[in-house]
């Protein structure tokens, strides 16, 4: 199925279901406290078992049971459920993190406060809101008799540490997608996101030879030597027209400073705009190569998640998006930006994708984390609208 033309939305009245999504803007709201009440970091299996099953007893009451439920056991990370609910026409995969990175008893020092539009909490933009504004979404359209496709809810418990027990779920659950929508806070000014970079985490481990440092020097190869000349050749490789960053952001090497090191490993962050620039930075670490016969470069890591360019379906799905703001008066912008989420590995299966659909707000991952309520009112019409013209 193609992507609806924003002409669809012409036989939805998304105003009305912005009228009637305000008119439980305070319904939303205690939503959206008592979720974020529920510490959920990525590195506490017990908390976030807790938190999911808190989700999944909101979500029935919220919308019913499912008519379909799968949950995926993990070990070290979040578990993940995928929830499937009924409609007309083709389904549409909403995609929704549950993990923060926030520790658990950060609300001890920092309680979740709701000051007229502006709620703040550990968690609130990155990306609980963005979860409440979806459910009510779907709510909204049940309420207003206006039919929505069916949806598959995919909640993971492990986005804010790279999806590695996740990624196969998220993958298979969006795979016969007609859409994803990701419900990612917005980027700046409001923005949708269109464009994310590919992430790579590699590490690049130097064998050196050791020896004494002053009595026999020219036995001995430097590692640490060898890694300083490495993270310079890594460091030119940076492109900032392009969009591609690698940064060298931990280094360990050596013993003593008596011993000519014979260990070194340097931890790097790839950030890069398309499969072009990931090609070549492949082959510039395929590359390396010691600059004494002696020593030996090996290089470790992968690529986290692929880069999501802006092709044709998400640029329909972004057309799509803003007809249905316009249709508030409101001009909805769009953004590349230089964070990753679930929505790339959707991106990377040809998919229509619509990322960063969530919260209005700032202060991801800061201590300022905050989100707008006239922004969730607004954003779960824009995401109904969305929805319901695939079922138009």
């Amino acid at each position: 199925m193609t992507v609806p033309a924003p002409s669809v939305l012409d036989v939805v009245d998304v105003a009305a279901l912005h009228r009637l999504l305000a008119a439980h803007r305070a319904e939303m709201v205690t939503d959206l406290v008592s979720y974020v009440e529920r510490e959920t970091p990525s590195d506490d299996p017990v908390l976030l078992a807790k938190g999911l099953a808190y989700l999944e007893a909101w979500l029935t009451d919220r919308l019913g049971a499912p008519a379909a439920r799968t949950h995926h056991e993990a070990t070290a990370h979040g578990d993940v459920a995928v929830l499937d609910y009924d409609g007309a026409g083709a389904r549409l995969t909403l995609l929704a993190h549950y993990d923060t990175v926030w520790s658990a008893g950060t609300l001890d020092a920092w309680p979740v406060r709701v000051d007229g539009d502006v709620v703040s909490g550990p968690g609130v933009f990155d990306m609980k809101a963005g979860l409440v504004q979806a459910v009510w979404a779907i709510r909204t359209l049940r309420a207003a008799g206006v039919p929505h496709p069916p949806l598959r809810l995919v909640l993971t418990g492990d986005e804010e540490i790279g999806s590695p027990f996740s990624r196969p779920i998220i993958e298979a659950a969006c795979a016969d997608a007609a859409a994803v929508l990701v419900f990612e806070a917005s980027a700046g000014g409001g923005a949708v996101k269109t464009a994310r970079k590919g992430v790579g985490l590699f590490d690049v481990h130097v064998r050196g030879v050791e020896s004494h440092a002053g009595l026999d020097p020219a036995a001995g190869v430097s590692a640490i030597d060898e890694i300083a000349r490495a993270v310079r050749t890594l460091h030119a490789a940076t492109d900032l027209a392009e969009g591609t960053t690698v940064n060298v952001g931990v280094l360990r090497g050596g013993t003593r400073p008596n011993v000519v090191a014979g260990s070194a490993a340097a931890s790097i962050d790839v950030r890069v705009p398309s499969l072009s620039a990931q090609d070549r930075i492949d082959a510039l670490l395929a590359g390396l190569h010691a600059h004494d016969p002696r020593a030996a470069i090996t290089v470790t890591g992968g690529w986290n998640r692929p880069a999501m360019e802006r092709s044709a379906p998400i640029a329909a799905m972004y057309a799509l998006a803003r007809s249905a703001a316009a249709r508030l008066g409101v001009d909805l912008p769009e953004m590349a930006v230089g964070g990753a989420s679930d929505g790339n590995f959707a991106a990377a299966l040809g998919l229509p994708v619509l990322d960063g659909l969530g919260a209005v707000g700032g202060g991801a991952h800061a201590r300022h984390e905050h989100v707008s309520v006239d922004g969730m009112v607004e954003r779960a019409a824009v995401a109904a609208g969305v929805m319901a013209a695939f079922a138009a």
